[in-house]
């Protein structure tokens, strides 16, 4: 590990006069940057053929960009990522209900969300590399939440240009948890302009039908009855984008068995630098997500961004597990803690 290091700079001050920190963690060859505001992943360095770096990751420049956003640019989602239906749900014959911010529904938390929290951070060193650990308590009736749950988010990197995210998790309590990043994706740069000639390729044969607020009908669909869906072969976003909506905006099932072990599911690729980014998890599910609704929002260095700039590989549990008795649970309990990993690793 002895490429690996980690500086620590001031990031900004919040309205309440608390100090946010920003920490860069490098190994030579690529870097990240992440802070201890929303635990947000701020910028993933990647080297360019003309000897600088690009950005491939959509954020903002300052402190006070993230903190007034909306648009979750890189930061951490929980305790329930993506959309629960009818903002409600229904626990051991208690019901629960939450804030509904997206029409009827609940998505990513409410309004009182993970990523505008300040998080304990310090530098540790791990099997997978050197980085940084995240921790906070979400006391109980929090985003309208069963259970004091102690939270543990770390982010590290190693030689071999491997970012893992890992979350962990220990409540007293029956609640759901889901905790995912969001980070928006561009292989050829913040500023690369749309993503749609960009590659993606999943070991996903199913995805979630949804209604028309993206709610999960509780239907899998077979991707070879909607070849929109189907990445089983890679191919370019803007190939069968036309034949959606908006966008993708879907949770796909990944095909390899839940059994704790990190699998591969994905890989993307630009196809004009050569870069790829191949993605991991124990999770189920990852949400495609196109950025359809960032159009106008102002990014990093000034830059006005466009839908489809990016693309999030959100990956979690099914969206509205809690609702729905034939997905998986997402129900973590007192004698069984939560723990999920994602690895990106970048190729150049």
């Amino acid at each position: 590990m002895g490429n690996l290091k980690i500086s620590k700079a001031k990031f900004g001050t919040l309205y309440d006069g608390t100090k946010i920190h920003i920490y860069t963690v490098s190994n030579g060859k690529m870097s990240f940057s992440t802070t201890d505001y929303g635990c947000t992943i701020t910028s993933i360095l990647l080297p360019s053929s003309d000897g600088k770096c690009i950005d491939a990751l959509l954020g903002c420049s300052t402190l006070d960009g993230y903190a007034s956003s909306s648009c979750c640019f890189g930061t951490v989602v929980g305790r329930f990522a993506n959309r629960i239906g009818n903002a409600s749900f229904t626990l051991d014959g208690k019901s629960y209900s939450l804030d509904k911010n997206d029409g009827e529904n609940c998505l990513h938390g409410g309004f009182d969300r993970y990523e505008k929290k300040v998080w304990n951070a310090k530098k540790i060193r791990t099997n997978n590399g050197i980085g940084i650990e995240f921790t906070r308590t979400s006391p109980a009736g929090e985003q309208g939440m069963p259970g004091n749950v102690k939270l543990k988010v770390v982010y590290t990197l190693n030689e071999d240009n491997e970012l893992t995210l890992d979350y962990s998790a220990k409540t007293d309590a029956a609640t759901p948890i889901n905790l995912t990043n969001h980070a928006y994706f561009n292989l050829k740069g913040y500023d690369g302009g749309t993503i749609e000639d960009q590659e993606l390729q999943l070991d996903c044969s199913h995805f979630l039908e949804v209604d028309k607020a993206l709610i999960p009908t509780g239907k899998l669909v077979d991707v070879s009855s909607a070849p929109a869906f189907d990445f089983r072969k890679a191919k370019t976003f803007g190939k069968d984008m036309k034949n959606t909506e908006f966008g993708y905006d879907h949770a796909f099932c990944i095909d390899a068995p839940v059994d704790g072990k990190v699998r591969k599911f994905a890989v993307m690729k630009d196809p004009v630098s050569g870069r790829t980014m191949t993605v991991s998890t124990t999770l189920p599910a990852c949400q495609v997500y196109t950025a359809n609704f960032i159009e106008g929002q102002i990014g990093k260095n000034g830059h006005i961004h466009h839908v489809h700039d990016a693309v999030c590989l959100e990956t979690e549990a099914y969206p509205d597990a809690p609702n729905k008795e034939s997905f998986p649970s997402c129900i973590v309990r007192p004698e069984k803690p939560y723990h999920e990993t994602t690895v990106y690793k970048f190729g150049f």
